[in-house]
């Protein structure tokens, strides 16, 4: 269960960041060439925190059932702070994507919420955005957090 459970999670980000990318892209140039909020733009906003959405929830089940999880609920809460891959995968991957997917889900509901089309883009941009740039930080790159492979087969 892990190994699949784990490529599924590392295959999802690829969609999250492709279907953010678009959504990010529809936003601001609706933004700033005052074009209408048509189907498409809320398919897309729709599709990236959809996405969102799956990749937190194979995140918290791969937390309970993977090693990283079961060291960081074994070792006491001061041992694994001084562990920095340890302290990445049990604190800030964990807090950070939570705040992001929230981030991005907010988003989602305010642009709906919005009445001029031209503000909903305003704001899905922002939102967006925002919830983007915190899982392009998380993601355990390997340049300021542990390096995991960027693609697993």
């Amino acid at each position: 269960m892990y190994p699949t459970l784990l490529l599924l999670h590392s295959w999802t980000r690829w969609l999250v960041l492709i279907f953010g990318l678009i959504a990010i892209f529809r936003a601001f140039s609706g933004w700033q060439n005052r074009r209408p909020y048509v189907g498409a733009d809320n398919g897309m906003a729709a599709s990236f925190v959809g996405s969102m959405h799956l990749q937190l929830l194979l995140g918290l089940i791969l937390y309970f059932v993977s090693p990283v999880g079961a060291k960081a609920f074994e070792t006491a809460g001061s041992a694994v702070m001084k562990d920095a891959t340890g302290r990445f995968f049990a604190m800030e991957h964990l807090v950070m994507m939570i705040l992001a997917v929230i981030i991005a889900q907010v988003g989602r509901i305010v642009s709906k919420k919005a009445t001029d089309p031209v503000l909903k883009h305003k704001k899905a941009f922002i939102w967006f955005s925002v919830a983007l740039v915190i899982v392009l930080l998380m993601i355990p790159w390997g340049i300021w957090n542990p390096e995991r492979p960027l693609f697993r087969f």
